[in-house]
């Protein structure tokens, strides 16, 4: 995202604002209000949040509007060349960081929840009790700050503690010193991707087994289950492809770098901003229920919704 540099009364740069920027903002801002009306949607409704499955997804929403809005604050301050001390900024990639990998964590405990429903009906009420939500909350945000934690710490290790005072621009990258850091962030990536997509395998392949066995009603249930799993495998893959996008951006750097510039633009677009949105729309309309509940409040219905059996 080039363009033409003035300079203010400050002496600092100031980019023009191109159409770039402003296609980002305007996505930003989209993204943010179906993400928000899904969001007030949950809230609406008791057996929302009382339900495993629907607190989970609540969680992958309000984890992907923290991750639009610190990541966008993040894009804009880089662009502009504002520059912050590093404490404050290894505090802003720490939560980015974080919020990465809650909504994929996330999505793969919501497999695991499908998977005892189906696979362990009997067992589904004492697992996915909404009594234990809180430690499950915990234990994926404890999941998902591995990651950073680790480059932070070898940071830290490596660096003395009054560069934390100076003024930088604000990216991930600047933590990285050396190859041999982004080697370890990269092998931590790749092992999580492997792990979140064994088990989506795993869950997939019990699911089925128990499909072809069933019969009546609990035959169409379990295919319903079965393609959740799928929508959450597809969902998974889309947040996940951001972990490739840095080998992908680096290849190209040596290439080129106004190419460099455009496929990191696309990137951000296709891999950061509409996952983000656009895979928990779909689920929420997918959901029979938590359907009902969208038409009704996008109608300004706000009478009682029909009570309607809750979908797997």
């Amino acid at each position: 995202m080039e363009s033409n540099n003035s300079i203010i009364s400050g002496g600092f740069p100031l980019r023009i604002i191109n159409d770039r920027v402003l296609i980002v903002q305007i996505l930003i801002i989209i993204f943010l209000a179906i993400n928000l009306f899904l969001v007030s949607t949950f809230f609406r409704k008791d057996v929302f949040y009382t339900t495993m499955r629907y607190v989970l997804f609540a969680v992958t929403l309000l984890s992907d509007c923290l991750f639009l809005v610190m990541t966008n604050a993040l894009l804009t301050l880089n662009y502009f060349g504002i520059t912050l001390q590093m404490w404050l900024c290894s505090i802003l990639c720490f939560i980015v960081s974080v919020y990465t990998f809650v909504t994929p964590v996330t999505l793969t405990a919501m497999t695991l929840e499908r998977y005892v429903a189906i696979c362990m009906p009997l067992r589904h009420a004492e697992l996915c009790s909404i009594q234990g939500v809180l430690q499950l909350m915990l234990i994926i945000h404890c999941i998902s700050a591995v990651p950073v934690t680790v480059t932070l710490s070898i940071f830290s290790a490596i660096m003395a503690p009054n560069l934390y005072t100076k003024n930088s621009v604000c990216s991930v990258e600047m933590f990285l010193l050396s190859d041999w850091q982004g080697h370890i962030r990269s092998a931590i990536g790749q092992l999580y991707f492997l792990m979140m997509f064994s088990v989506i395998v795993f869950c997939y392949v019990k699911i089925m087994r128990v499909a072809k066995t069933a019969s009546g009603e609990n035959k169409k249930s379990t295919w319903k289950g079965l393609r959740t799993v799928i929508l959450h495998g597809f969902q998974l893959l889309l947040c996940l492809i951001q972990l490739w996008c840095p080998f992908i951006e680096v290849a190209v750097l040596q290439i080129n770098f106004m190419l460099f510039i455009n496929v990191r633009y696309f990137n951000y677009i296709m891999f950061f901003l509409a996952p983000r949105c656009l895979s928990p729309l779909i689920y929420g309309l997918r959901d029979e229920l938590f359907f009902q509940a969208l038409k009704s409040y996008a109608l300004c219905g706000f009478g009682p919704i029909k009570q309607i059996k809750c979908s797997l």
